[in-house]
């Protein structure tokens, strides 16, 4: 799901969020006063940053978003240069853990003499393999270190007893972004491309370049036929038709080639009585495939999901080819990021929570958390007071919809109880070593929830991380300490900006509680419908309007954006704005919002939030978003909702003729 919000009489919790100032928060350097705000905001608030801002060669794209999390790697290197300095770290504790991992990450002299070294065993270990049953073992094992083959395996929530988890299967094994992009014209030139990396892979582990073509052959053809049986990304967004429980003798009649007795016990549990399947047609079709491709060739398959799931941390030959499609091809970046860059995201993933705890111990401001929190309480008293408001819903909708924000979850800044690692055993042998025992790791914990309730205080991202997100499952929201800083949110700024930007970002998180998937899920987070039929009808039929809005722009060429795809992001974005806006009006308690730097603050409010998704794109990067990212470009994240806001209109002087301007029956009006 996403990155995977509600009957009070009391609005608001204070009279006021935080003292006035004076400062306005957005940046003044960036406005282009030759553009007319009313015909382009967008250009008006962040043009003259358009154009003198470049792109750095180790990015696809730059904005906000990187701004922050460039300020956020210089804090962790720093940290972690530190701990790498702690000789007397104890064994098994965080910083000989940390220390180790970044050591031997560092190591590119020893990683580089090691080559193969690392996936030696491994490969030895598929070479060695004599039937599917054998097969389907070592994709199990692989598969807990991050070797992600034709099998999905998780462990989730239960989308309809949201207090359980339970067994999941979904589909897998792509090496492309997406199933379009095996069969769509526009990506020939992608997957030629990734043909030729694929034998280049295969050279770097020794082959031939004959036999490296023959696998990057047999690669492309088992890959065309899972793809053949894969949803793409508009298909999976629909929740109802990801859940299809299957009882252990149905999954066995689905699938009567694939042995799940020797897959599940090869994983360290016994075959679920019940599981999920997300695509049943894939396992369907997989149940073909496993029959109609010959065991060499699976094996090859197998050995390219290792090789490719290892490259970025083995010897330098592997992780320039890694970049050469990952990097260039697909995103259109020049050059890799510095070595110590790539490192701090492979210490988050494998010990995310240990350096997470250093770094909100060192940087994090714990007023920012407590004037955040304010925040979201006012967001959530906006939105009582919307939904009540909403005219195309009956009383009884509105009663749930109310009871849904009395039962959100927040999430701010950091956990209350952090990962215990002290099972996660962090050597100096190599690199890869230590990334797949993280996964190892992380995958055990991912095991050890079946059949246990589940843990409503557990994280879905590290405190770094500069981002936010809305879990229907657990109807929580949260937001990392990561993402609390300037440009979304400065403690030091007038209301208006800091209402224009974080306060959006609270309402689009907690709005995703009311897009097109959130909105099937109950208070409780469960897969269940709480709308009347006629409510429903009336939200479905908005939703097709904010569809209709974001397949007419045109992204590049004559590339559109994806409005179907988009369409969660797009309801959140409109209405977290429309719930700030509101929250913001209430912060003044009557009072004329104060003018700063020739601003009122509802110019404030609504230049905060399109500095905020101030954006720079590369030609591949850009594409490869629209084709299978859920959000739309940035530029038009900033200018759609304010297309659709009166309020905005009337802050600007917006009129007929503009090119803000959209005609009153083409609005959207959801939240």
């Amino acid at each position: 799901m996403k990155k995977i919000l509600f009957v009070a009489s009391t609005l608001f919790c204070g009279s006021h969020m935080f003292a006035q100032t004076l400062n306005p928060g957005i940046n003044l350097s960036y406005i282009d006063s030759t553009v007319n705000p009313r015909n382009d905001i967008y250009k008006f608030a962040n043009g003259k940053w358009l154009n003198t801002q470049q792109i750095p060669a180790s990015d696809g794209s730059w904005g906000s978003f990187n701004e922050i999390n460039e300020r956020n790697v210089a804090n962790l290197r720093a940290l972690m240069i530190e701990v790498s300095k702690d000789s007397q770290a104890l064994p098994g504790s965080n910083n000989q853990k940390l220390r180790d991992f970044y050591l031997t990450a560092m190591d590119s002299v020893k990683i580089d003499k090691d080559g193969i070294k690392p996936i030696s065993a491994d490969l030895k270990l598929i070479d060695l393999v004599k039937s599917k049953n054998e097969l389907l073992k070592l994709t199990a094992v692989l598969g807990k270190k991050g070797v992600n083959a034709m099998i999905g395996f998780y462990v989730y929530s239960d989308f309809k007893n949201s207090n359980a988890n339970i067994s999941y299967l979904g589909q897998s094994g792509l090496g492309l972004p997406d199933k379009d992009f095996y069969f769509e014209p526009q990506y020939e030139t992608v997957k030629k491309e990734y043909m030729e990396h694929i034998e280049r892979m295969f050279e770097c582990l020794g082959n031939t370049t004959e036999q490296a073509r023959a696998h990057s052959a047999t690669i492309m053809k088992i890959e065309t036929e899972l793809a053949k049986v894969s949803q793409n990304a508009v298909e999976q967004r629909d929740p109802q038709k990801q859940y299809n429980p299957f009882k252990k003798a149905e999954l066995v009649k689905l699938t009567s080639n694939v042995n799940w007795d020797i897959y599940f016990t090869s994983i360290g549990i016994k075959t679920p009585e019940v599981i999920i399947l997300n695509q049943p047609k894939f396992y369907e079709g997989l149940n073909i495939i496993m029959s109609s491709i010959s065991l060499d060739e699976w094996k090859v398959y197998l050995k390219w999901k290792l090789v490719d799931a290892a490259a970025p941390y083995l010897s330098s030959k592997f992780v320039k080819e890694s970049f050469r499609f990952n990097g260039t091809v697909l995103a259109g970046k020049k050059e890799m990021k510095p070595r110590y860059k790539r490192v701090q995201g492979a210490t988050d993933e494998a010990l995310g929570e240990a350096l997470g705890k250093l770094y909100v111990d060192k940087y994090f401001d714990s007023n920012s958390k407590k004037k955040v929190n304010e925040m979201v309480d006012n967001l959530i008293a906006a939105y009582r007071v919307r939904i009540n408001s909403r005219d195309w819903m009956s009383p009884e909708t509105k009663a749930q919809a109310q009871l849904k924000l009395d039962k959100v979850i927040k999430k701010l800044g950091f956990p209350d109880t952090w990962i215990d690692y002290k099972t996660l055993v962090i050597g100096k042998e190599s690199y890869w070593k230590n990334v797949s025992a993280g996964r190892q790791f992380q995958y055990k914990r991912m095991l050890d929830k079946i059949g246990k309730p589940v843990d409503r205080t557990e994280w879905g991202m590290t405190p770094p991380t500069v981002n936010a997100y809305y879990n229907p499952t657990s109807n929580e929201i949260a937001f990392p300490a990561g993402i609390m800083q300037v440009p979304f949110f400065d403690a030091k700024a007038n209301d208006a900006f800091n209402y224009g930007i974080m306060g959006a970002i609270i309402g689009h998180e907690l709005t995703h509680g009311f897009d097109d998937q959130g909105s099937q899920f109950d208070a409780d987070g469960n897969l269940k419908m709480w709308w009347t039929e006629s409510d429903y009808k009336n939200f479905t039929d908005k939703t097709n309007l904010i569809i209709e809005q974001f397949n007419s722009y045109v992204a590049i060429d004559t590339l559109r954006v994806n409005g179907e795809l988009t369409q969660g992001e797009n309801i959140a974005d409109l209405g977290g704005l429309t719930m700030a806006y509101y929250a913001y009006q209430k912060s003044l308690n009557g009072k004329k919002s104060p003018v700063i730097s020739g601003f009122t603050g509802e110019q404030i409010f609504f230049l905060a939030w399109v500095q905020g998704w101030k954006t720079l794109m590369r030609d591949a990067s850009l594409k490869q978003q629209i084709a299978t990212n859920p959000h739309a470009p940035g530029n038009f994240r900033a200018i759609g909702p304010l297309s659709n806001m009166q309020e905005f209109y009337d802050a600007f002087g917006v009129k007929e003729g503009d090119g803000m301007y959209r005609p009153a029956a083409k609005r959207v009006n959801i939240w």
